[in-house]
């Protein structure tokens, strides 16, 4: 029996296959920190903090990224099954999956969605998508597509930031590289790095071996985290990281929960726009994941915008999917929610 109920005028094997899609989003060392509630007419999303990496992720940020990303993918799923989705983000006021009072985002039905060519190909990218940790090649991102990554951060309401020039690449390096080395520093930070990544054997979440991709070495300027706990393939010579990839940051026009959920699906967005385009991406978190050195950031870009999410984009080779938990661990018991004040909902 499918433990999964009908809601919003889909079947229940409708509605595991838009949680499954959902489940599919980038998350901190593949943690999977979210958890969803199925109302008939609802669908809510829940901060795991169960799943938070405190050491790493001290403000739960990545957290909210995470779980707007699952957002974004979930709203695609259901567009795709011809539900426009009517989102409302932190229902429950600012603190709402915070402390882990309220959902971070509900979603109701919000009349039929259109089909278009582009839906499709993103739909189709939610499963194709993958964090590409692998050296990628020597070859540049042509303008075209940076344009349409940029669009793809604007559409939901982010600020996509491509580096520029010699002197801007090095300073902002040189942040990374500092916070990782102050990471490497915290024993609690190695103890969670370790607990994730590099994993063998069966897993529902982590990230496994065979995506964490080589171990870095010295001549590697931009790949600096080892994701397979000292068990990555030793290379030989050229195979070495590229050494001048496109990095892009991803920002938000304000700063707090409801600004990291916005930025949770522009991040994802440009990452799905990036798997149309044929590219790979993957994560330069240390510079964001430091709180001072995040401070740095913003001032080496020259703006008054809050950086949320570093990218490193190129074309790179295909790479195995991570694991996903099953859809029946990530819901959470049918409870009638409260009713809300129309003061307390930030539609989006």
């Amino acid at each position: 029996m499918n433990p999964v109920p009908a809601a919003l005028g889909l079947s229940a094997t409708d509605i595991t296959g838009v949680l499954e899609a959902a489940s599919l989003a980038p998350s901190l060392h593949n943690s999977q920190p979210w958890r969803f509630r199925i109302l008939p007419d609802q669908i809510e999303l829940h901060a795991d903090l169960a799943r938070s990496l405190p050491a790493t992720d001290p403000e739960q940020r990545e957290l909210r990224l995470s779980g707007g990303a699952a957002l974004l993918n979930l709203r695609l799923a259901l567009q795709a099954k011809e539900v426009r989705p009517l989102v409302t983000l932190l229902p429950n006021g600012y603190r709402a999956g915070v402390d882990g009072s309220g959902a971070l985002a509900v979603v109701r039905y919000g009349g039929h969605a259109r089909q278009s060519p582009e839906l499709t190909g993103l739909v189709q990218a939610v499963r194709t998508r993958r964090t590409n940790r692998r050296p990628f090649i020597d070859a540049p991102v042509p303008v075209s597509h940076r344009g349409q990554l940029l669009r793809a951060a604007e559409s939901e309401r982010g600020w996509l930031y491509a580096l520029s020039g010699r002197d801007q690449h090095a300073a902002v390096r040189d942040l990374v590289v500092g916070a990782h080395r102050e990471q490497l520093a915290n024993p609690d930070f190695l103890a969670e790095l370790a607990a994730w990544t590099g994993r063998e054997g069966a897993h529902w979440d982590g990230v496994p071996v065979s995506a964490g991709g080589p171990q870095p070495e010295p001549q590697d300027e931009w790949v600096l985290r080892d994701f397979t706990a000292g068990r990555g393939h030793i290379r030989t010579a050229g195979k070495d990281f590229e050494s001048e990839p496109l990095i892009v940051v991803l920002c938000s026009f304000h700063e707090g929960p409801l600004a990291e959920l916005q930025a949770g699906q522009a991040l994802q967005q440009v990452l799905l726009t990036a798997t149309t385009l044929g590219l790979s991406a993957s994560f330069l978190s240390q510079a964001i994941e430091v709180p001072h050195i995040r401070a740095k950031l913003r001032r080496a870009l020259e703006t008054t915008l809050e950086p949320q999410a570093i990218l490193r984009i190129g074309f790179g080779s295909p790479v195995p999917a991570t694991p996903r938990r099953p859809v029946a661990d990530l819901l959470l018991p049918q409870v009638t929610p409260p009713a809300h004040s129309q003061f307390d909902r930030s539609p989006t």
